[in-house]
């Protein structure tokens, strides 16, 4: 049976990991997922991993990967409205209104399937399921980085990035009935995270807006008149940035919260892309991350294709059925040849 993104397999659940910009190694997995027949029917989605997810079900996969690959570290910044008084530094606005000309009063259950959007409750810590209503709102609530956006108010309830809680959301699968979950863990490369070495401190903690060999001098100037975006940014020599720090420490939570998570909740596939030398605000390299979640995964759909031959049961039916259809009518064929010579 051929399969699309609107007709999945029953059962196949796919938990797409945060890690911010390394989420779009999300796209090449679920190309290389596609390629090879391969589609879930539920979608659970941390942070970036929302994102990806929900624009693979609305059937605007091609469109993320054509602004991802656009990007570059002048034109990110374009997207953040920084605020002095605000429960973030970035608005969120224009990012909000991006998402607006694709998703447009487009509801979670609009959707081909089901996708579930990971957030944080604020104030009790608890973890949201959110599976129904707007969006954009799910997936802002998904990415609202702590202290860079805004918490977003939902059901009585201030919502921040479910990568505090669930940083690669493979419970949500096989509590929505998935008999086979493929993970994919952003956080995981070790190695990789010490392949970029600087000079006291791993370059891939900051974000050196300030950096000519990142940025142009002559597209610094907007951000040296601000006193916001040097605060935040600029660092000494052998020191990160503050923005490098905070997000470091949201790269470190991740980690360990997802080691942890895996252990009591170990997924049937484990894809883990080698891209820990890739910093987690490094968007301009979207071109290497989607190539690498294409190798990742390439790598194990044998063993993605044996799991599906044990775990889902209809799938199996249905390859048996359509053998003994196919044995019938060589069957049948063979009596009316021999019928004919007689």
């Amino acid at each position: 049976m051929v399969f699309n993104v609107t007709n999945g397999q029953p059962g196949l659940g796919l938990a797409l990991g945060g890690g911010m910009a390394r989420g779009f190694a999300h796209i090449g997995v679920l190309k290389t997922l596609n390629k090879h027949n391969i589609y879930p029917s539920l979608i659970a989605g941390t942070s970036i991993g929302s994102v990806v997810g929900g624009c693979y079900l609305a059937g605007k996969l091609d469109a993320l990967e054509e602004w991802a690959l656009s990007l570059n570290r002048f034109k990110i910044f374009s997207y953040l409205d920084f605020r002095v008084r605000s429960a973030g530094l970035v608005g969120g606005k224009r990012l909000t209104d991006t998402l607006k000309t694709h998703f447009d009063d487009m509801l979670l259950e609009d959707l081909p399937h089901p996708m579930i959007c990971i957030a944080t409750d604020l104030a009790t810590g608890h973890e949201v399921w959110i599976r129904r209503g707007d969006i954009i709102e799910a997936m802002s609530a998904s990415f609202a980085l702590p202290g860079v956006f805004p918490p977003v108010y939902r059901d009585e309830r201030h919502l921040v990035d479910g990568a505090l809680v669930n940083p690669c959301p493979i419970s949500p699968c096989q509590a929505m009935g998935a008999r086979m979950t493929i993970a994919v863990d952003l956080n995981t490369d070790l190695i990789g995270k010490a392949a970029k070495p600087g000079q006291s401190y791993q370059t891939i903690t900051g974000f050196d807006i300030f950096n000519k060999d990142d940025v142009p001098l002559e597209d610094q100037k907007p951000f040296l008149q601000s006193s916001i975006s040097r605060r935040l940014f600029r660092r000494e020599e052998n020191n990160p940035s503050l923005f490098g720090v905070m997000v470091s420490g949201l790269g470190i939570l991740q980690d360990r919260l997802t080691r942890s998570r895996l252990a009591g909740e170990p997924p049937d596939i484990h894809i883990k892309p080698p891209i820990g030398h890739i910093g987690l605000l490094e968007f301009e390299k979207a071109e290497e991350l989607i190539r690498l979640g294409e190798t990742a995964t390439e790598r194990l759909i044998p063993e993605i294709k044996a799991a599906m031959c044990v775990l889902l049961k209809s799938e199996v039916s249905d390859a048996f059925l359509q053998m003994d259809l196919n044995a019938n009518k060589a069957t049948m064929n063979e009596q009316a040849f021999q019928q004919e010579e007689e």
